[in-house]
């Protein structure tokens, strides 16, 4: 691993953040990061899919306050049944 592999990236906070979260059932994600983000305003757009649609990616574009923030959306998002991988 290289010097600059190793340095943490420096984000002053509040900021935007994108999430990207990749599972089988667009509807259930959708209804997952509602259940997450709760009243915040926030943004989905599909990223991607397989080749052949069985997974699909989503786009999460939120403002987050702090990187205590960031990282407990980040661990509920992971926890959520609906979401298989987060980026």
């Amino acid at each position: 691993m290289t010097e600059n592999q190793k340095q943490k990236i420096r984000l002053t906070y509040p900021c935007n953040w994108i999430y990207k979260i990749i599972g089988t059932d667009e509807k259930e994600m959708n209804s997952a990061v509602g259940e997450i983000i709760r009243d915040r305003r926030y943004r989905i757009s599909v990223s991607r899919s397989s080749a052949k649609a069985k997974y699909i990616a989503l786009n999460v574009e939120l403002t987050v306050e702090s990187e205590a923030h960031r990282l407990v959306l980040y661990e509920e998002f992971k926890a959520h049944p609906a979401i298989k991988v987060i980026l």
